[in-house]
C-alpha cells in the first residue's frame, strides 16, 4: 500500500497542531502523525487522500484564528519509506514518571512502575495525543485494584491495558472501528493482560452491565450523546473520566453531566485539550 505524506507547517503550533491532528485522524482517514518543530507530518493511504478534506480541516482552524498561516507539502511515499520514517520519528511517552508507553522498537525501562508496549500503527491511543496523556494521568491516582473498568472508544487499548496492569478485576474495551478493535487485541496479547474486547458502540451497554470506572476518550458530540448510557452502567459512587474535547467544551459537558446526577471532581487541561473526572 502506498502512503501520502502531508508536511504541514503552522505559524502558531500550539494549540493548533493538536487540533489539526484530531480533525485529520479522528474525523478522517489519516492514521499516523509525526510532530515537527513547525507543525506535523500526517500520513494517509494514498487512495484515501482528499485535498478537499485537508483544506476543510485547515479552514476550521483559520475560523478560530484568521491570522493563522498554514502551508502543506504533499508527496507520495512507498510503504517501506513510510514505515522507516515512522520508526525514526516516533518517540516513547513518559507520563508523570509513572507510566511509560513505548513501541516494540524502543528500549525497555526499569525506572517506571508501568510500561505499556503499543505498536505505533495510529496516532490516537499511543499517549502522544494530549487527551490520552490526560486520561493516563487520571488513572495514576485512581484506585483500580479489584474494580470493574469500561474503556469506551478504546482505540489501541492503552487505557484498558493500564487499568488491567493496576489490578482491575475486569476490563472491557469497546470500539466502533474494526481496525482499532483488531489492533487492541494485538496490544492486549503483547502486554500480557486479560481484557474483553468488543466491536460496537454504546448500544452494547445493556442493563446487565455494571462498572466502577468508565473511561471515554472520544469527542464532544459522542460524549454528549452517549453519556446517559455510560451513567446507566456506572455503579453508584463510580467514576466517569471523559476526554477528547477542548477547554471551551467543558460547560456543555458539565451541564449534561449534572443533569445525569454526576458531580465534577477534577479537571485537567493540556495544550487546550481537557479531561474531566466525574462521580456518580
Amino acid at each position: 500500500m502506498k502512503y501520502t505524506e502531508v508536511n504541514i507547517t503552522l505559524s502558531k503550533v500550539d494549540p493548533f497542531r493538536d487540533m489539526l491532528v484530531y480533525s485529520l485522524g479522528d474525523e478522517g482517514p489519516y492514521d499516523s502523525f509525526s510532530e515537527t518543530p513547525q507543525g506535523v507530518k500526517a500520513y494517509v493511504p494514498s487512495e484515501s487522500y482528499d485535498p478537499a478534506f485537508l483544506q476543510q480541516c485547515i479552514d476550521e482552524l483559520r475560523s478560530l484564528d484568521p491570522d493563522l498561516q498554514c502551508n502543506c507539502e504533499v508527496s507520495e511515499l512507498p510503504d517501506k519509506d513510510y514505515n522507516e520514517e515512522w520508526e525514526r520519528s516516533h518517540q516513547a511517552v513518559l507520563v508523570d514518571d509513572f507510566c511509560y508507553v513505548r513501541a516494540p522498537f524502543h528500549p525497555h525501562r526499569d525506572d517506571v512502575k508501568y510500561e505499556i508496549i503499543i505498536e505505533p500503527k495510529m496516532s490516537f491511543g499511543t499517549a502522544h495525543h494530549a487527551t490520552t496523556y490526560l486520561m493516563l494521568s487520571f488513572l495514576e491516582y485512581e484506585p483500580v485494584e479489584g474494580r470493574r473498568v469500561l474503556d469506551m472508544g478504546s482505540g489501541t487499548g492503552v487505557l484498558a491495558i493500564l487499568a488491567a496492569m493496576k489490578g482491575a478485576a475486569y476490563v472491557e474495551a469497546i470500539d466502533v472501528d474494526e481496525w482499532a478493535f483488531r489492533n487492541a487485541q494485538e496490544n492486549f496479547e503483547r502486554n500480557g493482560v486479560c481484557i474483553t474486547p468488543l466491536l460496537g458502540d454504546a448500544s452494547l451497554l445493556t442493563s446487565d452491565k455494571h462498572f466502577d470506572i468508565v473511561l471515554a476518550n472520544i469527542n464532544r458530540n459522542i460524549l454528549l450523546r452517549d453519556m446517559e448510557a455510560y451513567v446507566r452502567v456506572l455503579n453508584p459512587g463510580g467514576t466517569l473520566m471523559l476526554s477528547g474535547f477542548y477547554e471551551h467544551d467543558v460547560p456543555a459537558l458539565q451541564t449534561r453531566a449534572e443533569e445525569l446526577g454526576l458531580r465534577l471532581r477534577q479537571q485537567k487541561t493540556r495544550n487546550d485539550w481537557t479531561a474531566l473526572k466525574l462521580i456518580k
